[in-house]
């Protein structure tokens, strides 16, 4: 006799290949209405549930955590970063967590090099004057920029990420520094010609350009604060693909409006979906609705790794993407 599928609750469609699969697989129950659910809507859920598979945009605190069922033992997170999932609270009821790293890297890194060229370049300010008929011909003084060629850029965070932000920045001239919590092996950064700065404050006042690409953990919390952010030279630029909690957005809008900063690209706000009025006014602020890693294929091989993880749990094994807390 078959034995009974398990009961997955999916809280966000997905792309149809990953549905398709996970149906095949799996009792699946999906949020069709495709809202981020309301912690009432995730308590039923974690009640129910063999296994959870939310997004960033669910927040599995301790609350929800307190109430799931007997069976829920797995969630199998579909995204990189679980910042939203209260992770110690969850392993302490034996819950397994698990996300999906790796598979985002080059999207997010594409993403982060855009940036890069668009907020110096005021290539979003440029598309604007075009659709509102601005445009009147060329002169030399004409949307003046800023050159990339030969500037510093500070990588803040050297993982999967950082380092293929290096590796594409390389290519556009760009001298690569860079602070983590400790230096990468002498080979990669030979390989991406990268100074390693142990200070963060030091590496912040000698940039041109700073690209933040380290996780959202209570550690990273506004790691580019008002003080920080206030040893940053004027004429430079940010840029950050990662989380908007990492960065004080109202002192970063203030300092932006005053032109104590050049200018940003910013993918994340640390209120999302609410970004802050004073960035939206401003013309040398390129923003994006969080699509860094918004990418068909990307999002497919998310879904691959999530059916996998829950497969392999299934089977009695360690998943191969476990969230332990010491990594965090």
């Amino acid at each position: 006799m078959p034995s009974k599928k398990l009961k997955v609750i999916v809280t966000r469609r997905l792309p149809d290949p990953v549905e398709t699969r996970m149906r095949e697989l799996f009792d699946t129950e999906l949020n069709e209405s495709d809202t981020p659910m309301s912690p009432e809507a995730l308590v039923a859920a974690v009640g129910r549930a063999d296994v959870l598979v939310p997004t960033v945009t669910d927040r599995i605190d301790g609350r929800v955590l307190a109430r799931t069922g007997e069976n829920l033992r797995l969630i199998a997170q579909f995204g990189a970063g679980v910042d939203n999932i209260d992770v110690q609270s969850a392993v302490h009821r034996c819950i397994t967590i698990t996300n999906t790293p790796g598979v985002l890297t080059e999207d997010t890194a594409d993403m982060t090099m855009a940036l890069i060229l668009a907020a110096p370049r005021r290539i979003v300010e440029g598309v604007k004057l075009i659709e509102s008929d601005g445009f009147t011909g060329w002169s030399p003084k004409h949307m003046l920029g800023r050159r990339i060629w030969g500037k510093r850029l500070g990588i803040v965070g050297m993982g999967r990420i950082g380092q293929a932000v290096a590796r594409r920045a390389r290519a556009f001239g760009l001298q690569i520094h860079y602070h983590n919590r400790r230096k990468v092996s002498a080979h990669v950064e030979a390989e991406l010609e990268a100074t390693y700065w142990e200070s963060l404050d030091q590496m912040l006042s000698r940039m041109d350009i700073i690209s933040v690409n380290c996780p959202h953990t209570p550690a990273t919390y506004h790691l580019l604060s008002a003080r920080r952010l206030a040893l940053v030279k004027p004429h430079a630029y940010i840029v950050n693909t990662a989380r908007g909690e990492i960065i004080d957005e109202a002192a970063l809008a203030r300092m932006l409006d005053k032109g104590e900063l050049a200018g940003a690209g910013l993918d994340v706000f640390e209120h999302e979906p609410a970004i802050n009025p004073k960035l939206k006014k401003l013309s040398n602020v390129v923003l994006l609705p969080h699509m860094g890693s918004a990418t068909l294929e990307g999002r497919i091989d998310m879904g691959e790794k999530v059916i996998i993880n829950i497969k392999t749990f299934a089977d009695g094994h360690k998943p191969p993407d476990r969230v332990i807390p010491a990594m965090l």
